[in-house]
């Protein structure tokens, strides 16, 4: 059974969502020095990257729309397979640099398929 593309698109925005607001004033550094706050962030880049796969399985012309959909693919299988060689400044770098794009395409899909 195919997935609902409103679904996945929803899981990536409340994904993003919860990671901009537990890094909400934190810096590097101390996110760096806070295990459960680097695992919970890498977790919800696994399920966004998950579900932007599924997406483009389910309908690949509107994954193709979302901004480095190949790319997040990727950094959620880097995160997932390579758990032990995980880069903490390339996840934060994606978190702060990337994410607020991600979230924001994201929400003008949803708002087109409303």
């Amino acid at each position: 059974m195919p997935h609902d593309p409103r679904k996945l698109l929803e899981d990536i925005r409340t994904r993003a969502e919860a990671i901009l607001l537990g890094l909400q004033g934190i810096d590097l550094s101390a996110y760096r020095t806070n295990d459960l706050l680097r695992f919970a962030t890498e977790r919800q880049f696994e399920i966004i990257g998950e579900a932007v796969s599924r997406l483009l399985k389910s309908d690949a012309a509107l994954a193709a729309r979302l901004t480095d959909y190949r790319k997040i693919i990727d950094f959620r299988n880097a995160i997932s397979h390579g758990y032990d060689t995980i880069d903490d400044r390339l996840v934060w770098d994606a978190a702060i640099g990337k994410l607020p794009l991600l979230k924001r395409d994201v929400e003008a899909l949803l708002a087109e398929l409303k």
